[in-house]
């Protein structure tokens, strides 16, 4: 994850505003597909309001941008991202084979599976093979941590550079909303039967809503977890006073910062940096996060995180709303000036056997079945 991220960081996180009203040779194309940005007007003088979300159908429906309007501000990105020239530049010329630095900027989908999953490595260091309930999936080996001695590991899925189709844009109450389909098949040869995904965005000016719909469409059971990356801008650039709050009360045990790979281990996070569980959350300081925190504190069908930034007057409630999400991966180095919150529904290494036989939070698709993942953001004055 940490490759590539001083690039990032220089980058101008400034926002993406194309309207549906722009002509279509204005409108800028990413993975060979025009974006899509969906739009309102702010209304409120007294409270912050959502005024756009930029899609990319090209790389998987990640959203490049949202944007919220705050009284007396304007609008403020809500995601650290670089503006459409930049990320064309890293998503049309710099990027990997796999896609992997779609995952380094705005908020990218990830399916079958988030986070790292180990495995046998091949003789040319390309590819790895894990097993699920008796049967063999290969994956890309994409990523590898800096320190000697890594293990190269799949990572962040393999819809990073899969191509929308059905993209549609409609007016609702109050906003707009996009949904595309993503016809999956076998994600490449690296999946056990065909799933089609339904991904939907739905601006309005109290939320913006992301859902992801799998659905086996193919003939033999497979495993689905589903989750995405969204990297959280602070706007006030000040990282030591911003505050998290995740409402979890175990963490993974990892083998260290580099590989990040779980030992199978969760401990409490009572009396540890980990507890971010008070109301209005703990400041960041100088602590590095990349870390997976479980059982989830839930309240009213939602887990909800905050990312808060008291300089600059501004909050994000980060919203879980399906029950399959087990796990929040949270990824927060001191260096950077944004927070990146990962509801997901697994485990890292899901497969892996250091779990022995606990449930790792991949759910079983049998021919026909289908799975939702939703997750809800709403912006406030703290």
């Amino acid at each position: 994850m940490k490759l590539f991220i001083r690039a990032l960081a220089l980058l101008p996180l400034t926002a993406c505003m194309f309207t549906q009203n722009d002509n279509a040779q204005a409108t800028p194309e990413i993975g060979g597909e025009k974006l899509v940005t969906l739009s309102r007007t702010a209304s409120s003088s007294t409270k912050p309001e959502f005024t756009s979300v930029t899609i990319i159908p090209g790389r998987g429906m990640e959203l490049l941008q949202v944007t919220a309007n705050f009284p007396g501000k304007g609008n403020v990105d809500v995601l650290a991202s670089p503006d459409v020239t930049a990320a064309k530049k890293m998503l049309d010329q710099d990027d990997t084979e796999n896609g992997d630095l779609g995952y380094r900027l705005g908020a990218a989908m990830l399916v079958p599976y988030p986070n790292r999953i180990r495995g046998k490595l091949s003789a040319d260091g390309k590819t790895l093979t894990t097993e699920w309930q008796g049967h063999t999936i290969t994956l890309p080996a994409n990523n590898i941590g800096k320190n000697p001695g890594a293990e190269r590991h799949a990572m962040h899925g393999l819809i990073l550079k899969a191509k929308a189709e059905e993209v549609s844009v409609e007016k609702i109450a109050g906003g707009e909303e996009a949904s595309a389909v993503i016809h999956g098949g076998d994600f490449g040869g690296h999946w056990l039967s065909q799933t089609d995904l339904v991904v939907t965005v739905r601006l309005t000016a109290e939320a913006v809503d992301v859902s992801i719909t799998a659905r086996n469409v193919g003939k033999e059971a497979e495993p689905m977890a589903i989750g995405w990356h969204p990297y959280f801008n602070l706007p006030s650039g000040d990282r030591k006073q911003a505050r998290l709050r995740i409402p979890g009360d175990q963490i993974a045990e990892i083998d260290g910062y580099d590989n990040v790979f779980p030992t199978g281990k969760l401990s409490k996070v009572d009396g540890t940096k980990f507890d971010l569980r008070a109301a209005g959350g703990q400041p960041l300081g100088d602590i590095f996060f990349d870390d997976n925190w479980s059982h989830l504190i839930w309240n009213k069908g939602e887990v909800t995180v905050q990312v808060i930034d008291p300089a600059a007057r501004y909050g994000v409630d980060v919203i879980g709303l399906s029950p399959e999400i087990k796990t929040i991966q949270a990824y927060a180095p001191p260096t950077q000036k944004f927070v990146a919150i990962e509801h997901q529904y697994n485990f890292a290494d899901p497969f892996g056997k250091e779990w022995g036989s606990m449930d790792t939070g991949m759910v079983t698709l049998k021919p026909g079945q289908s799975t939702k993942w939703h997750v809800r953001l709403h912006v406030f004055v703290p």
